[in-house]
């Protein structure tokens, strides 16, 4: 299928949003991308479309728990088999789970970045992984508002994984020193190619004000 087919028949939209067919091409061209979309902006599409359509395991790097199992429970509601590896899960439960996916039976499968320090790396360098999608990628930079010391060394576990897969960095909220940072930490062995979905958002709405506090405000 298409693209543009498993847009409509697994995710029932009939349009792409502006930046997500760019993204998902250049993937498949195996260009590894940089992707600027602000919050529900559709950046999960990017990646789990070209999973369904890539040989293999998507490894999915997200730093929320909470997260992981909606987006999981979500794709398992369209009948794309996805799972994750967290600390919430039994050792039974996580080997049980690697073993799916090496059995080719997972099409993505999430994990925080705690997990790759961890005992289990030799567990997903055994794994067919052609595409890594990691999400939140400011959290890589010790300038971003959200820093994760685990994602310091991503770029270097992700470097070792014998499969070579391609990488998508997302983001929706990184300032230009940390949109810097990303492009030169992210460029293993091919080129890194920023894509923004072309729209400044702005919280037009939003306004704060401060108001100073007497005996009588709640």
């Amino acid at each position: 299928m298409t693209p543009q087919e498993l847009l409509k028949s697994k995710f029932g939209y009939d349009q792409f949003r502006p930046g997500q067919e760019t993204a998902i091409n250049d993937i498949l061209a195996h260009q590894n991308v940089l992707t600027i979309m602000p919050t529900g902006g559709g950046k999960s599409i990017c990646y789990q479309i070209p999973a369904l359509m890539l040989d293999g395991v998507t490894l999915v790097i997200s730093p929320l728990i909470a997260l992981m199992k909606d987006q999981v429970d979500a794709l398992n509601e369209t009948g794309i088999p996805a799972t994750f590896v967290n600390s919430t899960l039994m050792f039974d439960e996580i080997n049980d789970r690697f073993e799916q996916a090496k059995n080719g039976e997972i099409k993505l499968l999430y994990v925080s970045p705690e997990r790759l320090d961890s005992g289990a790396f030799s567990q997903l360098a055994a794994l067919p992984i052609k595409l890594v999608a990691v999400d939140e990628a400011h959290c890589i930079s010790q300038w971003g508002h959200d820093f994760r010391p685990s994602y310091l060394a991503l770029t270097t576990h992700l470097h070792q994984l014998p499969s070579k897969p391609t990488i998508i960095a997302l983001t929706a909220t990184a300032t230009p020193r940390v949109l810097k940072i990303l492009k030169n930490d992210w460029a293993f062995h091919r080129k890194l190619k920023p894509v923004l979905n072309g729209i400044i958002w702005r919280l037009k709405s939003l306004k704060i004000k401060i108001v100073t506090r007497t005996y009588w405000t709640i």
